[in-house]
């Protein structure tokens, strides 16, 4: 515990990240942890809880963290919980309202054998990075991307990738290298096209879409006199008019899929990227068709692409939350330091909760929240930080108790994913290191000191629970599987999945019978109910939006170069940091920063330099790695680095670690969705000419054996 806490008691502090911890006995943890729970219930009611709990801690499906602490509690009377994902929180508001759907475009996305098959062309906004493909929800054992990949080049496909990014394809691509953030300008002059040629579908978009006309008045500059051509948006994406014309042209002459990264919905507007991806896939009219329409999230993941299972999963029941506040996932900052603000989301006006409690388990928002030193303080505004860690993150470093929790090597499991065919046992590899315990464990005890024990566990130990949903799942079944001890001395279950999946091909059979879950039952180019928000920032219908963050504005004139703030290669966001993989990554032990060779010269710098790249908001250092696959005036910082501040009592201290999150704006996506727009900032980056700082991410705080 912190040991200004176990000092001073509950309350605001800015010591968080700074103090030293004392050891407690897991009795005193429990008795204090549980008694601090309930003083929060009993003086300011179960709202004033956040149970925020986002990351990747666990392929498990049982002792996965998120749902053990949400299952905890609601069981304590509810509390206030985040909606959506960093990953995807404008797509995740935006797609159901023009789409009816969220989930189905990468658990039903078209098939990559359907692709291989029947697809010519690809035109892939964002790129299509493999890198990304290792990993889904709950653990993958099939990764067909890049052989598909494979077999879709030797057949005569032809991929063309749109990012700054030379390396977002892997292998042989047409490269179009634009100005970041303009993808929409360059989806527009697209769609400009099709619609002055006449090559966009009319039949399609009057049959299965709805407010196309309105659209079309935009994009023709019919109310603003600026028709959206390739000569408007080549002056905007920096990409010769006569490219954009010649690729319209071709992608409504064969075979073509429209995709749209998850990483162009991380930024101001980023609602616009997939609305319009999916606009100029209509109006090519080959939604629904084996090989055509389109596509969001292939390379952002291994979902897309995988066949979905034909059954679901054994899942922990999670409950009902009595408390109905939440926030969008990215505006916990805002809760934090604006407690009682009013707020614009999704058509509805709603109020920053006053926070006394975050309950952190399975997650480190030092690396997906944008805005460290906002973050930092808004973290000293509340009472109580209580976090469940394995390892001492930075979250971990701002808590005020920290719950020693095992990994998914160290306790009995299984995983799964929707799109995947093998249902995996996960034995435990070791005993738990030291005196750490599963969140259940933790939960459980905590439970019987609050008084509902036999409702939180059912009078069920961690193996009990593993085998008692295996056989409330394997009962529900059309097919026969083994027991669940035969599954587990085998190791794995190959589950029936689904074939030849093309998306929305039943809404394109048959639109009547198989409406989408859209107001009018259609693909909704143009939203009337978006349209009454009256938002000045999401229209009801696609539409360009001078980024605040980008080469062609103001800010650009101080800060010159565009930083893409990315998944990196070398380790899953934050996870395994301190491995050899990451660390084998590092420039002199900090992270790679890519530089175009134009840029490096222009500041005199050359691979292995430490840079200081700052902008008004902060600074990190990092390290040079020169590459001509960028375009000039992009610089490339992966996000993950551990937070590594230099001054732990500084909000506004310099990461030296690397960092982007300490550059990034904490302003949301729109008042739409409020998603994270933590993928592009505006900096510069000058030579570290100082002593260099040493790296202590990975490297426990001060700990103490004696109270206060």
């Amino acid at each position: 515990m912190r040991r200004g806490w176990l000092r001073d008691g509950p309350g605001p502090t800015s010591a968080r990240g700074a103090d030293e911890f004392v050891r407690v006995s897991w009795d005193e943890l429990t008795e204090l942890l549980a008694d601090e729970l309930r003083r929060v219930v009993d003086i300011h009611g179960n709202e004033a809880i956040y149970g925020g709990s986002y990351g990747w801690a666990s392929a498990g499906r049982f002792h996965h963290a998120q749902s053990q602490v949400h299952r905890f509690l609601k069981f304590l009377g509810g509390y206030t919980f985040s909606r959506h994902s960093y990953s995807l929180g404008a797509t995740g508001v935006i797609m159901p309202r023009v789409v009816g759907t969220h989930d189905d475009l990468f658990k039903r996305s078209t098939e990559w054998e359907v692709i291989v098959k029947h697809t010519e062309l690809l035109v892939c906004f964002g790129g299509l990075a493999l890198k990304n493909t290792a990993i889904n929800h709950g653990g993958t054992t099939g990764h067909p991307a890049r052989d598909a990949l494979r077999r879709f080049r030797d057949k005569g496909g032809r991929i063309v990738s749109v990012s700054p990014l030379r390396d977002d394809v892997d292998g042989d691509c047409e490269w179009l290298a634009p100005v970041p953030g303009t993808d929409v300008a360059i989806m527009l002059a697209l769609a400009h096209v099709l619609a002055t040629e006449s090559l966009a579908d009319r039949d399609f978009l009057r049959d299965y879409c709805t407010g196309y006309e309105r659209f079309e008045r935009y994009l023709l500059g019919v109310d603003d006199g600026v028709p959206k051509s390739p000569e408007w948006a080549s002056a905007i994406c920096g990409l010769p008019a006569e490219t954009l014309v010649a690729l319209a042209r071709r992608m409504a002459t064969c075979r073509t899929i429209v995709t749209v990264s998850w990483s162009l919905q991380r930024t101001r507007h980023g609602e616009q990227a997939p609305w319009m991806g999916l606009t100029l896939a209509a109006m090519l009219g080959q939604i629904g068709v084996p090989g055509g329409g389109f596509g969001h999230g292939y390379g952002s993941m291994n979902e897309p692409g995988l066949p979905p299972l034909r059954c679901r999963l054994p899942a922990l029941p999670q409950g009902l939350n009595p408390v109905q506040t939440f926030i969008p996932v990215a505006a916990i900052s805002d809760m934090l330091l604006h407690p009682g603000e009013q707020f614009d989301y999704n058509g509805r006006r709603l109020t920053y909760p006053d926070i006394k409690l975050v309950y952190w388990a399975g997650g480190n928002p030092f690396h997906h929240h944008q805005n460290i030193p906002r973050l930092r303080r808004a973290l000293g505004r509340v009472d109580t930080v209580v976090v469940h860690e394995p390892y001492w993150t930075a979250m971990a470093k701002h808590a005020d108790i920290v719950v020693p929790s095992t990994t998914s090597y160290e306790r009995d499991d299984y995983s799964g994913s929707r799109n995947d065919p093998l249902f995996m046992a996960m034995p435990a590899l070791t005993e738990p290191y030291a005196e750490s315990r599963d969140d259940y464990t933790t939960f459980a005890e905590l439970a019987e000191r609050l008084g509902f024990a036999e409702q939180f566990t059912e009078g069920r130990t961690a193996r009990q629970w593993l085998a008692h949903l295996y056989d409330k799942w394997a009962a529900g079944l059309d097919f026969v599987v083994p027991t669940f001890e035969e599954f587990w001395r085998l190791g794995r279950l190959r589950l029936p999945t689904e074939s030849g999946i093309t998306l929305l091909d039943d809404f394109r059979a048959d639109p009547v019978a198989n409406r989408l879950g859209t107001p009018s039952g259609r693909i909704e180019i143009f939203s009337e109910d978006i349209d009454g928000f009256g938002y000045d920032d999401c229209a009801g219908h696609p539409k360009w939006y001078e980024p605040s963050e980008w080469l062609g504005g103001p800010r650009a004139a101080t800060y010159p170069l565009h930083l893409l703030a990315n998944q990196p290669a070398s380790r899953l966001h934050g996870q395994l940091d301190g491995g050899a993989t990451s660390q084998a990554s590092k420039v002199q032990q900090r992270e790679p920063i890519r530089m175009h060779p134009a840029d490096a010269a222009d500041r005199g710098l050359r691979d292995g330099d430490v840079v200081r790249v700052f902008n008004d908001r902060g600074a990190c250092l990092a390290g040079v790695v020169i590459d001509d696959r960028l375009r000039p005036r992009v610089v490339q910082l992966s996000t993950g680095a551990w937070f590594d501040p230099l001054d732990p009592s500084d909000p506004d201290a310099m990461c030296v670690h690397g960092n982007p999150n300490v550059l990034t704006d904490d302003v949301g996506t729109s008042s739409l969705a409020h998603g994270c727009t933590g993928a592009h900032v505006l900096v510069e980056v000058e030579k570290f000419d100082g002593e260099l700082p040493p790296v202590t991410a990975h490297e426990p705080p001060v700990i103490v054996a004696h109270r206060p």
